[in-house]
């Protein structure tokens, strides 16, 4: 992903601070004791401390705003990302509260014109705040401290890795005209389709003189050899952005992914954009689906252009489990084959999967949540996960019933279950069923 940059001007608000109490009480102690003790060195010691006090107390600070800009871009590690924070004003010097993946790291002290760098640690592809600043300027040695800025946050949106994908399954029906897909009517590029009497459109470089030769009926009968037709296929991806939980089942529902392991939106991206790659380094078309209201749309394409520009939109696709159900069914063009990514916990991405069959689609459902990790649960919670997925092993019972192939994505080797799956498509296209 190239760099994201983020930026917070605010108004100073200023206010005294306990170190210039701090330094008049030491001037008057210093002093004091210098008397009683004849010690005209402790006297002289503290009156640099009464002067500057005096100096705060006259001069308060300038600065009127201050400007506080993030930039985030991708660090030499894969697993990282490097930020900069730039702060400019007038002030003497600036304390910034940094977080980084959504929790404080620290504070760090800069002068004017100085720059602070942060390496922040990514654990999950999508959108997630790698970054985020609290600044607070300082005048006169911390005499003077301004109100803390509002926090301002920078996100990172990490793209999934893709996953080598040797076969996809297909469409029942191809109903393009490029490709590399052997299709189901007569054209040019594909295998033998069979022998046929030339009639007017044929090419004369398509006739076959040794079949003419030997089954021609009657003098100046031309055969012509025909082929298939090489096709593209239509491929839809759905990814049903409801849920995001992850391996350890403790943590679902808390929304704490930074100990929860892969989840299944980290999955979710992975197999989408793993799809995505295979069917257009095959010459398919896709399009992409965020399931949720309001959620992202591609519109179908191909080429290397409608790949970043997938690899971009699935990248920024995070959870959104608001609990409102998405009501408008996503557009599907007749004869595609619809990859539905879903923990499907939900029904509704199950539902649209069971219509797109039910309409005639060629439809594949890949279970996306990570393998749980039982432990620390207690005989409660042990009882409600095991009713959960009883749930969803039934909705998955359904979409078997239907027709619909189920793959499960956290498998050792998903794409040999894809590859399966194509053969499976491929040796019951001709009877018009995936399955």
């Amino acid at each position: 992903m190239i760099g994201t940059r983020s930026t917070l001007r605010a108004p100073l608000s200023w206010q005294r601070t306990p170190v210039l109490a701090a330094a008049f009480c030491a001037a008057v102690l210093l002093s004091g004791a210098g008397l009683v003790l004849g010690r005209p060195d402790l006297i002289a010691s503290g009156l640099p401390l009464a002067l500057a006090g005096v100096w705060a107390l006259l001069w308060p600070p300038y600065a009127t705003s201050v400007e506080v800009v993030l930039s985030l871009d991708a660090a030499v590690d894969a697993d990282s990302v490097a930020g900069v924070v730039d702060v400019v004003t007038d002030a003497e010097w600036t304390q910034l509260a940094v977080d980084q993946g959504g929790e404080r790291t620290g504070e760090v002290e800069t002068s004017a014109g100085e720059a602070a760098r942060s390496r922040t640690r990514v654990l999950h592809s999508g959108p997630s705040e790698a970054l985020a600043v609290t600044a607070r300027a300082l005048h006169h040695d911390g005499a003077w401290a301004s109100v803390p800025t509002p926090r301002v946050s920078a996100v990172w949106a990490a793209a999934p890795r893709a996953r080598r994908i040797a076969e996809l399954p297909l469409s029942r029906r191809l109903i393009g005209l490029h490709g590399g897909h052997e299709g189901q009517r007569g054209g040019s590029g594909g295998d033998f389709r069979d022998i046929h009497p030339f009639a007017p459109g044929d090419e004369l470089r398509r006739v076959d003189w040794r079949a003419t030769a030997r089954m021609a009926r009657r003098p100046g009968d031309l055969l012509v050899r025909r082929t298939n037709a090489l096709s593209d296929s239509a491929v839809v991806i759905a990814l049903d952005t409801a849920d995001d939980l992850g391996a350890v089942v403790a943590t679902w529902g808390s929304g704490a992914t930074g100990r929860s392991g892969p989840t299944s939106m980290d999955l979710g991206r992975e197999a989408a954009l793993s799809i995505a790659s295979s069917a257009i380094g095959a010459g398919d078309r896709v399009a992409f689906h965020a399931l949720s209201p309001g959620g992202r749309t591609l519109r179908s394409g191909s080429g290397a252009r409608q790949l970043e520009r997938l690899r971009g939109v699935i990248a920024g696709i995070g959870a959104d489990g608001d609990g409102t159900r998405y009501r408008r069914t996503p557009p599907v063009p007749p004869g595609s084959i619809v990859f539905v990514l879903s923990t499907f916990f939900d029904g509704a991405a199950a539902d649209l999967a069971l219509r797109w069959s039910a309409g005639g689609q060629a439809v594949v459902a890949i279970d996306v949540l990570p393998t749980p990790r039982t432990q620390r649960l207690s005989a409660a919670q042990t009882l409600a996960m095991r009713t959960l997925l009883l749930e969803r092993a039934g909705v998955l019972d359904d979409l078997r019933g239907a027709g619909v192939e189920v793959v499960s994505w956290d498998a050792e080797d998903p794409m040999a279950a894809l590859r399966i799956a194509a053969r499976v498509a491929r040796r019951d296209r001709g009877r018009g069923a995936l399955r």
